[in-house]
């Protein structure tokens, strides 16, 4: 039950109700650079994050790939094939090694109906991630790549003692297939933003050092 309580989608409900859960939840650990699951298999599970790091990713028949999100401690993933009982729509992978909490999909949809709460906890995620992929598409219509590079490092980065940091280490070929870049322009500009001084990398975490140039440059329209 204290491995449940710790995500922040079962903290609201009460022993009473955590409690059904605790006897279907199960722990699993994930080795990296291992599949949790596949784009295209039946959909069995809910799957929340306890820790580590996992990316979502889509990929064609060439090998090419596009990372769609990148997923930490207290986030889920699963919930979209949970819901319409469609396939899984994207390959997840460990970037790191990390622990998730599995549930049934016959059980979680039982806690859906019998937890307003956790229902409502599921639409807010799902709306988060609309407006992430409308974010997505508008930067790559808008934006140039340092644009791009600025915003994505802006929305992956944490306050922590007062400072901006990305906790989870991104390596350059990610970040190109998250923001729809080569990996050359996209070590360009980060290679530009260490000059400025702008970014200082530090333990594999990148700390923003001056916010205000990177909210404009997250903001401003591509001129060329």
């Amino acid at each position: 039950m204290t491995i449940l309580r710790a995500l922040p989608i079962f903290e609201m409900l009460d022993d009473a109700c955590l409690k059904p859960l605790t006897r279907v939840a199960t722990l699993r650990s994930i080795p990296r650079h291992t599949a949790v699951l596949h784009a295209g298999d039946r959909t069995d599970n809910i799957y929340f994050v306890l820790s580590g790091a996992l990316k979502v990713q889509i990929s064609d028949d060439e090998g090419r790939e596009v990372i769609l999100s990148m997923l930490g401690p207290g986030e889920l993933f699963g919930e979209m094939g949970v819901l319409d009982d469609h396939p899984r729509s994207a390959t997840v992978l460990a970037v790191e090694a990390s622990e998730v909490v599995v549930i049934g999909k016959a059980d979680f949809k039982q806690c859906l109906v019998e937890n307003p709460d956790v229902s409502l906890f599921i639409m807010r995620n799902l709306t988060k991630r609309l407006r992430l992929a409308d974010r997505n598409i508008e930067s790559l219509a808008l934006l140039d790549v340092y644009g791009r590079v600025a915003r994505l490092l802006l929305e992956a980065a944490e306050t922590v003692d007062g400072r901006l940091v990305v906790m989870h280490k991104m390596s350059k070929q990610d970040i190109a297939k998250m923001i729809g870049a080569s990996r050359e322009m996209v070590s360009r500009v980060m290679r530009d933003l260490t000059a400025q001084g702008l970014i200082q990398e530090a333990d594999g975490q990148l700390i923003l050092v001056d916010l205000a140039v990177f909210r404009r440059h997250g903001d401003a329209a591509a001129t060329n």
